[in-house]
């Protein structure tokens, strides 16, 4: 890193966290800090507040930022926070030459070409990808993203979707017992008001109201440690519908792109729970497509666990440009 060289500011930002960090050419990032989004008003002041703290020598003029949130216009919304903000403004307020915000599923599509062996576990037999073909790439958060990499020549493009929000499926009568308890609360029951964080808990509450149990407020966390520690049968019931609707989401958006290249997990729930999820239902529920069933067993499935693989991608979207400005 030199001090000549200006750095691109990237940003990941969720629904409950933004992570910033600075890109250099080559290929380096640095500096990584994460804000609550709650301590901020708005991303502009979370960037401010974080280039302040950093110092970079020479202040970025160029910046790239993946948000939890369909980008479709200049102004943007997130999904599962209050944050709205427009994107020339933040642009202005940061002073910066250029701006390019895109869904954070679509930048994390984007690290897949970057990852390496390390940085990935596999889920199940299947191992061997059809090169060229198209990779699905989803998991759960705070929501639950969903992205496509499609091959574009030598080159890759990231499709941005909202495949989060199709409805959910159910295989089994427990399952739909729980989707019929959620629909009269949501109405439409999507994918994402299971397969997230939250949805965990929805599971829980659900699987509460069949059992005729008083509903604890429990956050996702609290639901998956007493499932992991077997305190808690609702909790631990919870969990194994949770990787197996799963299973069944992440299998019908293989068959829909044909994702002959794989499907990969990311999201900041797998990987903190990575001996349940290996031991669970998902890889059987993944392939569990009656004539598609062969076809889905050879697809082989990785879990992300690359720590921000989200600025992967983003590096190579900040584009560096080759003038320089002081700080």
């Amino acid at each position: 890193m030199r001090d000549d060289v200006v750095p691109g500011l990237i940003a990941d930002i969720g629904g409950t966290n933004a992570r910033f960090a600075l890109a250099w050419p080559g290929g380096e990032v640095s500096d990584i800090k994460v804000f609550r989004c709650n301590e901020h008003q708005g991303p502009e002041v979370a960037a401010a507040v974080y280039l302040d703290e950093v110092k970079p020598p020479l202040r970025p003029v160029r910046a790239a930022f993946a948000v939890a949130s369909p980008v479709t216009e200049d102004r943007v919304d997130l999904t599962n926070h209050p944050w709205s903000f427009s994107i020339s403004g933040v642009r202005d307020h940061l002073g910066l030459d250029h701006l390019r915000v895109v869904n954070d599923f679509t930048a994390i599509a984007l690290c897949v070409p970057h990852l390496t062996k390390k940085q990935r576990v596999r889920v199940g037999m299947a191992e061997h990808a059809v090169a060229d073909a198209p990779i699905a790439v989803l998991g759960p958060g705070t929501g639950l993203g969903v992205s496509v990499l499609v091959p574009h020549g030598a080159d890759w493009i990231a499709l941005p979707t909202e495949g989060g929000h199709v409805t959910m499926p159910a295989l089994t009568a427990r399952e739909a017992a729980v989707i019929e308890v959620l629909s009269r609360e949501f109405g439409h029951v999507s994918a994402e008001r299971m397969i997230s964080g939250p949805g965990l808990t929805n599971i829980y509450h659900a699987l509460c109201t069949l059992e005729n149990k008083p509903r604890k407020h429990l956050s996702p966390g609290m639901v998956s440690e007493r499932a992991l520690d077997e305190t808690d049968p609702i909790c631990m019931e919870a969990l194994q519908i949770f990787f197996a609707m799963f299973g069944t989401v992440a299998g019908n958006m293989a068959l829909s792109v044909g994702a002959r290249g794989g499907v990969y997990v990311a999201g900041g729930i797998i990987p903190q729970l990575m001996t349940a999820f290996l031991a669970s239902d998902f890889r059987a529920r993944f392939e569990a497509k009656g004539r598609f069933q062969d076809y889905l067993a050879q697809i082989p499935v990785f879990v992300i666990t690359h720590p921000y693989p989200a600025f992967l991608g983003l590096g190579g979207l900040v584009q560096m440009p080759a003038e320089t400005r002081k700080a």
